[in-house]
């Protein structure tokens, strides 16, 4: 589980998360959602110790991780697929892979089919640069990479951003499938396609607050989800 409580964040003299309680649990996909600007990204860059918290607490499975660094936080188990996908475009699809797993050392031949079979794309691929896919290719990549950490929460921040329609079904087809097989799954995301597609749980973000939370189905057909985005 995944828990935060009363956090605040920002840059400089500026706070952009004020008080924010949020959790995700194993089995229950969780999204958080918000327009732009509210501190989804900021909020992403908390719990993977990319910027500091000024206050409140990050908790993994009861672990007090608040302070810990960010490569501490992937080998706790924390898990980024980052906005953008930012695969190494140079390197091959293999090598992409073998990062992943740089806190555990040299991946097996075995975990890397593991990956791979999750992902059937990717052992087409497997020996090309990884900047010749296309970017739901490239999603999938970097959702194989994360795993290749081995972790207990998956965190993925808007990884619908710039893809066909069709990706976006594929993406939201793997996130179901790895949070079937019983991982923590925190998807922050704007696109209500592939938040109705995934989430169990939602959680709406405004101005750095969260003002609603629930079962996703209720939020998604209640309007509170709309009303958010359109500021009411």
């Amino acid at each position: 589980m995944l828990e935060i409580t009363d956090l605040h964040a920002g840059y400089g003299r500026m706070e952009v998360l004020h008080g924010v309680n949020a959790a995700a649990v194993k089995g229950r996909p969780t999204v958080i959602m918000g327009a732009n600007g509210v501190g989804k990204t900021t909020l992403c860059r908390c719990i993977t110790g990319l910027i500091p918290v000024r206050n409140g607490t990050i908790r993994l499975d009861g672990e007090d991780i608040t302070n810990l660094s960010p490569a501490d936080r992937v080998k706790r188990g924390i898990a980024l697929v980052p906005e953008g996908r930012q695969v190494f475009s140079e390197m091959t699809v293999r090598d992409n892979l073998r990062i992943g797993a740089f806190v555990h050392g040299e991946p097996s031949t075995a975990e890397l089919d593991q990956v791979t079979q999750m992902f059937p794309i990717l052992s087409e691929r497997y020996g090309q640069m990884a900047g010749l896919l296309s970017g739901g290719e490239q999603q999938m990549l970097a959702l194989a990479r994360a795993l290749m950490s081995r972790p207990r929460v998956l965190l993925l921040d808007e990884p619908s951003q710039g893809l066909a329609p069709k990706a976006v079904e594929q993406v939201g087809l793997a996130v179901n499938k790895i949070a079937q097989e019983g991982m923590t799954v925190l998807l922050v995301e704007q696109n209500l396609t592939l938040a109705e597609m995934t989430a169990q749980h939602a959680i709406v973000l405004e101005s750095g607050t969260v003002t609603v939370e629930g079962p996703a189905d209720h939020l998604f057909t209640s309007g509170a989800v709309e009303a958010s985005y359109l500021g009411h």
